[in-house]
């Protein structure tokens, strides 16, 4: 939990530009967890049912499932099924190597190790606990 009180929600709101992710997770702390230990984010603020965090130039904001009960998805939800199925969320100038080291430190599912791939950049893909596909990845000739 963060130390200081989150901003308003009209606040974060005004806040916000460019390109965000929201999703929709069961277990908010672990989610936390591999967002900042596995792919280096940073907490922004949290409470908990939500965080907002910064992911490379990104927003990224993880909700409990309980906070979705009068959202449209609600319905979508499946306590069973893997979220975001097809859906890759890439990470460019992340080393794969370096997160590929800690997602398996940490005891996340690595679906495929680090490997430089034909479209000139070295990526790998790991599962967070919700199983949505993270692709960090950087341009081979960086490496």
């Amino acid at each position: 939990m963060s130390a200081f009180a989150p901003p308003s929600a009209d606040a974060y709101g005004k806040s916000l530009k460019g390109l965000g992710f929201s999703l929709i997770v069961r277990d908010l702390a672990d989610s936390v967890q591999f967002a900042t230990g596995v792919l280096g984010a940073s907490i922004y603020f949290q409470t908990d049912k939500f965080a907002a965090l910064k992911l490379l130039d990104a927003d990224l904001m993880l909700h409990h499932d309980d906070t979705y009960r009068s959202n449209p998805l609600h319905g979508f939800l499946n306590e069973n099924a893997g979220r975001g199925i097809g859906v890759e969320l890439r990470c460019y100038g992340v080393d794969p190597d370096q997160v590929e080291a800690r997602a398996r430190n940490l005891g996340y599912t690595v679906l495929a190790g680090s490997l430089d791939k034909p479209h000139g950049l070295r990526e790998c893909i790991i599962l967070d606990s919700d199983g949505f596909a993270w692709v960090p990845s950087t341009h081979l000739n960086n490496l």
